[in-house]
């Protein structure tokens, strides 16, 4: 019977906190623009950003988009954070998606200590550190994560997708790999 119970929860769970994260988002929307329809709210934010998305990619609109970024990269502070968060959506859903090279990281080797994580960075004989690559580990549960510079040859690729890796990191391992398999 426990058994059972046990089972039911792990089905249960996660689909009713994922059905109410929903319903608190809808609801959020709709409260703060006001609106007498549930859901319009959001209906309205994604129609919105998908049409800036659209006008983005039109050559005329993307002469406005590199001048507004130039602009705001010459205010101190405002660049700070502006760039920060740009690369950071680029890294994820951006043309130049950087979370695409999933690699296991050797942390140490006495130990036999490993890390997965992505390279962000593959070039870096800019800073004069030619065997050297640039590495991103994220955090389990988080949002966060270590950035090191590491020996190339303590670096080796995984024959799996960016998106598959981290959410195995993400989930603390208890995803698996069991998707998302690169075919060479």
């Amino acid at each position: 019977m426990l058994r059972y119970f046990f089972s039911g929860t792990l089905f249960i769970v996660p689909l009713v906190a994922t059905g109410y994260f929903i319903f608190v988002s809808f609801t959020w929307l709709d409260d703060l623009l006001n609106l007498p329809y549930p859901g319009l709210g959001f209906a309205i934010i994604l129609i919105a950003i998908t049409a800036f998305g659209y006008l983005t990619t039109n050559y005329a609109f993307r002469t406005f988009t590199q001048w507004f970024d130039r602009g705001m990269n010459k205010i101190p502070l405002i660049k700070l954070i502006y760039s920060a968060l740009q690369d950071l959506l680029n890294a994820f859903v951006g043309e130049k998606k950087k979370f695409n090279k999933p690699v296991l990281v050797e942390i140490n080797r006495e130990n036999h200590l490993y890390q997965i994580g992505f390279i962000t960075q593959s070039d870096l004989s800019e800073l004069g550190l030619k065997d050297m690559v640039s590495v991103y580990l994220p955090h389990s549960y988080a949002f966060s994560g270590l950035h090191y510079v590491i020996s190339k040859d303590r670096v080796t690729p995984l024959e799996v997708s960016g998106t598959v890796a981290m959410k195995y990191i993400v989930s603390g391992g208890v995803s698996g790999f069991r998707e998302g398999r690169i075919s060479k």
